[in-house]
């Protein structure tokens, strides 16, 4: 189960998805080059140290992730504000991959052109966007409901 971070701005978020990604057993896929260095204060804060159990795939550009993408059979899912369906109204597939953009800028025309799927997480009217980690939390939450894949829990 796999999303994929393309070009991310901020340290924190993507600290923040990292470790939500090592509780419930998802890969993250770092598409370069991020806004900041991965080694940074923001990162190791938010990640704490899920960051060593976070499964990560880091490819050098758009390019090379594509290449990997189709090469692997995986069906593009973009998140972004440009889309009108519902992430809830879409059946996911276990060969998805979820493409999250940039939090400054999302990701260029040639990349919405390839997508699979463009979804959106319903908000209300007069707002433009959540942060990019809760919207990661969203999706997956949802993807991991419907593939009946949340992780065995410890109690």
């Amino acid at each position: 189960m796999h999303l994929a971070l393309y070009m991310p701005d901020i340290p924190q978020n993507t600290g923040t998805i990292m470790r939500m990604a090592a509780c419930m057993d998802l890969t993250v896929h770092i598409i370069e080059p991020t806004g900041f260095r991965m080694d940074a204060k923001g990162l190791k804060r938010s990640g704490m140290d899920y960051l060593a159990k976070t499964v990560m795939q880091r490819h050098a550009d758009w390019a090379q992730f594509n290449q990997w993408r189709l090469d692997n059979g995986k069906r593009l899912i973009l998140l972004t504000t440009k889309a009108s369906r519902p992430y809830c109204d879409v059946k996911f597939d276990s060969n998805d991959i979820f493409l999250f953009g940039r939090e400054s800028v999302g990701v260029p025309q040639e990349v919405h052109d390839i997508a699979d799927e463009r979804i959106i997480v319903p908000m209300k009217k007069d707002t433009r966007s959540l942060n990019l980690a809760m919207t990661t939390a969203f999706i997956m939450g949802e993807y991991l409901r419907q593939m009946d894949a949340f992780p065995d829990m410890e109690l």
